[in-house]
């Protein structure tokens, strides 16, 4: 692809008018969200992205419009498993239901900022050491392994991490929330307030994700500009999908089954590929190995809507079943 330096600029710009438009509206009246609310706004950003994939498609060809759709579900998908952790947080911190989307809106905005400094990095490093793919390849299929085993925690506890008790024990806090303030003076100190805090853990917890989430869509599509807009349309609408689906997570029970299935292909789809241009002197002396296939964007695309709607059918159908049994023998 080649974005020129205006269109770079018009899209980032363009998506930040949204994010302060959002921030203004929730600053000027901290509320708990309705439904049709939630479902209005969340509708427009999924129409917003497919809208975007079919410009990129007029723009760029079919090939490069996969790779965003690919990317941007990939990365949707893995986001609907971070919302169980900002529930955790949010119950953790008792964070009053009229200040969580002032909390989540924040803590996204940094998060989209953390994940653009993290796909630069990404960028640079698949440029200069093309071996890369291996090392991300081994590392998805890892995690997936560690998902589909239960090597993720499943405590109905957050646990704050290195980062958060640090600050908590550097910086003075008040035990009350002060509306959407981060600090306020008392006693004549400065001192921040619990909202400092969950923002804070809402940005770090979602870099922790995108540990997993750069190296899986960067396995699906080697532009820097289709891998940040993917990026940001899912985290833009993961606001809204927290209200709307975050009494359903429990119904999800095979999420995780599934999202290691999906990270689990994308990592062999990225060990393939980097067989298939190698150049590490010790694997077949440093010569490329044509016998192996290199995935097209078709096929992978297929596949993450096939394990995705696999996924949350079978879950619903469990959870379902699981109601019905529950209500038997209650009966």
């Amino acid at each position: 692809m080649n974005v020129p330096a205006w269109g770079w600029a018009l899209t980032i710009g363009l998506m930040a008018v949204f994010l302060l438009v959002d921030v203004f509206v929730i600053a000027r009246r901290p509320h708990v969200p309705t439904m049709p609310e939630v479902s209005r706004h969340l509708a427009f950003f999924i129409g917003a992205a497919v809208l975007f994939g079919l410009f990129i498609w007029w723009q760029y060809g079919g090939q490069y419009a996969g790779e965003f759709y690919a990317g941007w579900l990939t990365e949707y998908s893995l986001s609907v498993d971070n919302l169980f952790v900002f529930l955790l947080i949010m119950a953790s911190f008792k964070v009053p239901m009229k200040l969580q989307q002032s909390a989540l809106m924040v803590g996204i905005i940094i998060a989209i900022i953390l994940r653009g400094v993290f796909i630069a990095l990404g960028a640079v490093v698949i440029n200069a050491y093309a071996w890369v793919f291996y090392i991300f390849g081994a590392f998805l299929i890892y995690t997936a392994v560690k998902l589909a085993t239960g090597g993720e925690s499943d405590d109905d506890e957050f646990k704050e991490n290195r980062l958060l008790l640090w600050v908590e024990k550097r910086f003075p806090a008040t035990k009350d929330f002060h509306g959407t303030s981060l600090t306020v003076v008392e006693n004549g100190k400065r001192l921040v307030t619990p909202m400092f805090i969950v923002i804070l853990a809402l940005g770090t917890t979602d870099l922790l994700f995108a540990l997993d989430s750069i190296p899986a869509i960067y396995g699906l599509t080697k532009e820097p500009y289709l891998v940040l807009t993917a990026n940001i349309f899912a985290l833009m609408g993961l606001r809204q999908l927290y209200f709307l689906i975050g009494g359903l997570l429990k119904k999800l029970v095979y999420l995780s089954i599934g999202l290691a299935v999906l990270l689990a292909f994308i990592g062999v789809k990225l060990v393939m590929h980097a067989l298939h241009e190698n150049n590490l002197p010790f694997v077949n002396n440093g010569e490329p190995i044509d016998a192996v296939p290199d995935i097209p964007i078709s096929v992978s695309l297929g596949a993450i809507v096939l394990i995705l709607g696999v996924t949350t059918v079978a879950s619903l159908w469990k959870s379902r079943r699981d109601a019905r049994a529950e209500q038997h023998i209650d009966a």
